[in-house]
Protein backbone atom coordinates (compact mmCIF):
# COMPACT_ATOMS: atom_id res chain seq x y z
CA UNK A 1 0.00 0.00 0.00
CA UNK A 2 1.76 3.34 -1.08
CA UNK A 3 1.78 6.18 1.36
CA UNK A 4 -0.93 8.58 -0.04
CA UNK A 5 -3.77 5.41 -0.12
CA UNK A 6 -2.68 4.96 3.70
CA UNK A 7 -3.46 8.41 4.83
CA UNK A 8 -5.97 8.99 3.21
CA UNK A 9 -7.69 6.10 5.37
CA UNK A 10 -5.65 7.18 8.67
CA UNK A 11 -8.15 10.50 7.90
CA UNK A 12 -11.49 8.72 7.10
CA UNK A 13 -10.58 6.82 10.14
CA UNK A 14 -9.95 10.00 12.32
CA UNK A 15 -13.14 12.05 10.24
CA UNK A 16 -15.55 9.04 11.70
CA UNK A 17 -13.89 9.03 15.09
CA UNK A 18 -14.65 12.63 15.33
CA UNK A 19 -18.27 11.77 14.13
CA UNK A 20 -19.13 9.40 16.74
CA UNK A 21 -17.31 10.91 19.45
CA UNK A 22 -19.29 14.40 18.74
CA UNK A 23 -22.75 12.20 18.44
CA UNK A 24 -22.24 10.33 21.56
CA UNK A 25 -21.24 13.46 23.28
CA UNK A 26 -24.19 15.05 22.21
CA UNK A 27 -27.00 12.86 22.76
CA UNK A 28 -25.19 12.47 26.42
CA UNK A 29 -25.15 15.83 27.67
CA UNK A 30 -27.78 18.04 24.72
CA UNK A 31 -30.41 19.76 27.02
CA UNK A 32 -33.37 17.97 27.84
CA UNK A 33 -36.63 19.86 28.98
CA UNK A 34 -38.59 17.70 31.57
CA UNK A 35 -42.27 19.57 30.65
CA UNK A 36 -41.80 21.40 27.55
CA UNK A 37 -43.78 25.02 27.96
CA UNK A 38 -45.97 23.50 25.75
CA UNK A 39 -47.32 20.86 28.60
CA UNK A 40 -50.36 21.07 30.33
CA UNK A 41 -48.80 20.72 33.33
CA UNK A 42 -45.85 23.03 32.81
CA UNK A 43 -44.92 25.19 35.98
CA UNK A 44 -41.74 28.24 36.07
CA UNK A 45 -42.36 29.05 39.76
CA UNK A 46 -43.49 28.23 43.06
CA UNK A 47 -46.72 30.58 42.65
CA UNK A 48 -48.01 28.60 40.00
CA UNK A 49 -48.66 25.61 42.13
CA UNK A 50 -51.85 25.46 44.08
CA UNK A 51 -53.15 22.07 46.34
CA UNK A 52 -54.69 19.92 43.95
CA UNK A 53 -57.83 19.00 46.40
CA UNK A 54 -59.80 21.14 48.24
CA UNK A 55 -59.81 18.74 51.62
CA UNK A 56 -56.44 17.37 52.76
CA UNK A 57 -54.49 18.21 49.90
CA UNK A 58 -51.23 15.51 49.52
CA UNK A 59 -50.59 16.68 45.47
CA UNK A 60 -50.43 19.90 43.95
CA UNK A 61 -51.22 20.91 40.58
CA UNK A 62 -51.23 24.48 37.97
CA UNK A 63 -53.30 27.52 39.41
CA UNK A 64 -55.35 27.12 35.47
CA UNK A 65 -56.68 23.58 37.12
CA UNK A 66 -57.28 24.74 40.94
CA UNK A 67 -60.38 22.98 42.04
CA UNK A 68 -63.30 25.19 42.54
CA UNK A 69 -63.80 24.83 46.82
CA UNK A 70 -66.33 27.56 47.70
CA UNK A 71 -69.00 24.70 47.91
CA UNK A 72 -66.89 22.04 49.42
CA UNK A 73 -67.21 21.40 53.31
CA UNK A 74 -63.73 19.84 54.94
CA UNK A 75 -63.49 18.72 58.08
CA UNK A 76 -61.12 21.24 60.41
CA UNK A 77 -58.33 18.61 61.34
CA UNK A 78 -55.27 18.63 60.71
CA UNK A 79 -54.85 15.13 58.37
CA UNK A 80 -51.24 13.56 58.44
CA UNK A 81 -49.10 13.73 55.43
CA UNK A 82 -51.08 16.55 54.08
CA UNK A 83 -50.95 20.05 52.87
CA UNK A 84 -53.04 21.03 56.22
CA UNK A 85 -52.19 23.19 58.85
CA UNK A 86 -49.18 24.72 57.37
CA UNK A 87 -47.67 21.03 57.02
CA UNK A 88 -46.16 21.56 53.74
CA UNK A 89 -46.04 23.50 51.02
CA UNK A 90 -46.77 23.18 46.66
CA UNK A 91 -43.70 23.70 45.08
CA UNK A 92 -42.40 23.91 41.24
CA UNK A 93 -39.80 21.34 41.07
CA UNK A 94 -38.24 20.35 37.08
CA UNK A 95 -41.33 22.40 35.57
CA UNK A 96 -43.84 19.70 37.64
CA UNK A 97 -46.23 21.40 40.35
CA UNK A 98 -45.10 18.93 43.49
CA UNK A 99 -46.41 18.65 47.31
CA UNK A 100 -43.59 19.45 49.59
CA UNK A 101 -45.08 17.95 52.89
CA UNK A 102 -42.88 18.55 56.08
CA UNK A 103 -45.01 17.55 58.68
Amino acid sequence: MNRKKRTKIIFVFVIILIILTGSALYFKYKPSIINPPSSPDYCSQDSDCVPSSCCHPDSCTLKINEPQCNKVACTMSCEPKTLDCGQGSCTCVNNKCLAEITG
